[in-house]
């Protein structure tokens, strides 16, 4: 398997690419628009041939870049069914598989940050890496305040469907504000804040009481996303 992790600075923002190194099939998980064509550039320095845009969530804080990419390489850009996109080449569902040359993608949905909130799951030869948006952050998780978030889904969400991945799964967030990089299901059991609960009200409480400011880009994010970045 072929795999980077990009960041953009402005947004702090993790984009995912994996690549079949038997195919050169690739896929691009939470893109930037500002970075396109360092992704394309990528793309053609590891001589890969991108299938896929895929985003976790109608993003409220940065631009995808999943049309300006669909419009340079032709592929199919990913959104979940919730997110009523009409730009996107295809609406994603609960349990999907995305074939990306011989490896396999598993789509969760995974609501709470907002309602079209989904998780990523990969397995690779045994070892499991979960792609998990805004919704499990490393040593915290995603707020529930606004675009149809619901604190009571996001703990399902958690403690019913990315909890119960095998311990040692890789956990890669859409964002980290503190340089964190990367961690396991395990380290956020154990040291993740948010998740010493002890039932869905207390978690409920914890969320309806951080009373954070919107996204500086919202107002403009959110609609273009929709449109799959086109403003």
């Amino acid at each position: 398997m072929i795999f980077r992790q990009l960041f953009e600075r402005e947004s702090s923002t993790y984009t995912y690419l994996i690549g079949c190194e038997q195919t050169r099939q690739a896929v691009l998980i939470d893109t930037v628009k500002s970075d396109v064509d360092l992704y394309l550039q990528l793309l053609e320095e590891l001589n890969l041939k991108l299938v896929y845009v895929l985003d976790t969530h109608t993003h409220a804080d940065h631009i995808t870049g999943a049309g300006a990419l669909r419009d340079a390489t032709g592929a199919c850009t990913l959104l979940g069914e919730e997110a009523n996109s009409a730009c996107v080449s295809k609406a994603m569902h609960h349990g999907e598989t995305i074939a990306v040359g011989k490896l396999v993608i598993e789509a969760l949905h995974t609501p709470g940050h907002t309602d079209d909130s989904y998780s990523f799951i990969l397995n690779d030869q045994g070892q499991f890496y979960a792609f998990t948006g805004d919704t499990l952050l490393i040593r915290g998780t995603g707020r529930t305040d606004f675009q149809n978030g619901s604190a009571a889904d996001q703990y399902t969400s958690l403690f019913d469907k990315l909890l119960t991945l095998p311990d040692n799964t890789w956990v890669y967030p859409a964002h980290d504000y503190k340089g964190w990089t990367v961690s396991t299901i395990a380290e956020e059991k154990a040291n993740n804040p948010r998740l010493q609960i002890k039932n869905v009200a207390e978690y409920v409480t914890l969320m309806n009481n951080l009373k954070l400011p919107n996204p500086k880009m919202m107002d403009i994010a959110v609609p273009a996303n929709r449109a799959c970045g086109k403003i």
